[in-house]
């Protein structure tokens, strides 16, 4: 049952890392479109992509928090008694994040449009980069067992924390630009397709830069993982290599359909690959998924919760999606 608990987890993690990836890296491009008058087009179409969905995507992250906490409580106290710093940031940028998005379409004066602009596309940057440093930590094995807690900043202040935060932000960069590239294309908007797909060249080449430089960063700071990175962790790494590329060869020549699986099937990989990397360890290497799981009983709730969840709630947010694709949530 612990195996299927952290199945489970690891479930809410490849999914927030694709829906809430794509959610960020658009705000990447928000921040980066140039003036008011330069940036209207690309910005009002990112405005219309995540208008329907913004706030469904953090569904995933409030899932792997209850998940782990409810499945792994040694793991989530150990976790938060260490990494408080990044992921209250992390929490202010998605407070700020989503002020900013919703207040700038309804504030009057140009300077507090601005201003929530601002926070929107910043915090855009700010968050997922604060959330990849916690994953660094926690990957490099800084963060120790128990509410004592480790070093404050050291945990994520590292070569591999700061590896972790670059690499989510391009990646989320790379996601964005593919979907936004094929969102363009379904409204016939040739400027645009072209203005998102160098966008998702630039972001694929700094995200693959960074995963070189990133192998000599885990050899040296994070072995372990570097180890089984390169053994059971490998065949997931080639694939979002191969899967990442194909969906730029793609870019505006295949159905949107194809080109938006493709780049996230190269994320997702990523995420499990890591995943597979880490297993059978929550932490480091000194606590194991097994140690640090819930009684049996509390497991089994979590199992069966989350089938119920599945059931009412995955028709309802596979509604929305689609619906968002089809373009049907739009205000007129």
């Amino acid at each position: 049952m612990t195996r299927v608990a952290a199945a489970i987890l690891f479930a809410g993690i490849v999914l927030y890392a694709v829906f809430g990836g794509a959610d960020f890296g658009a705000g990447f491009w928000d921040l980066t479109a140039g003036g008011a008058a330069r940036g209207s087009r690309p910005r009002a179409l990112i405005e219309r992509s995540l208008g329907p969905v913004w706030e469904a995507n953090h569904v995933w992250l409030i899932f792997c928090l209850v998940v782990l906490w409810t499945a792994f409580p040694e793991g989530f106290a150990s976790v938060t008694a260490t990494l408080y710093i990044p992921l209250g940031l992390a929490a202010l940028g998605i407070v700020l994040r989503g002020a900013g998005f919703a207040f700038r379409k309804v504030v009057v004066g140009t300077s507090a449009q601005r201003a929530a602009g601002a926070a929107f596309a910043s915090s855009s940057v700010v968050t997922p980069f604060f959330l990849g440093a916690v994953a660094g930590g926690i990957a490099s094995g800084r963060v120790p067992t128990g509410t004592a807690g480790g070093d404050a900043l050291g945990s994520w202040v590292n070569p591999t924390g700061m590896l972790g935060g670059v690499l989510a932000v391009f990646t989320c960069a790379y996601l964005a630009a593919v979907f936004l590239t094929a969102e363009a294309r379904t409204r016939h908007l040739d400027d645009l397709v072209e203005w998102f797909r160098r966008r998702a060249f630039v972001a694929a080449g700094a995200a693959g830069l960074t995963s070189l430089a990133g192998i000599v960063v885990l050899e040296r700071d994070a072995h372990h993982l570097f180890e089984r990175l390169l053994g059971p962790g490998l065949p997931l790494v080639i694939v979002s290599g191969a899967a990442g590329l194909s969906a730029l060869v793609l870019l505006g020549r295949s159905s949107p359909v194809a080109v938006r699986l493709l780049a996230v099937g190269a994320v997702a990989c990523v995420v499990v690959g890591w995943g597979v990397a880490q297993y059978p360890y929550l932490l480091g290497t000194h606590l194991t998924l097994a140690r640090a799981a819930a009684p049996s009983s509390t497991l089994w709730a979590v199992v069966v919760i989350f089938a119920a969840a599945v059931a009412l709630c995955g028709p309802s947010l596979a509604l929305l999606y689609i619906l968002q694709q089809r373009g049907r949530l739009e205000h007129p």
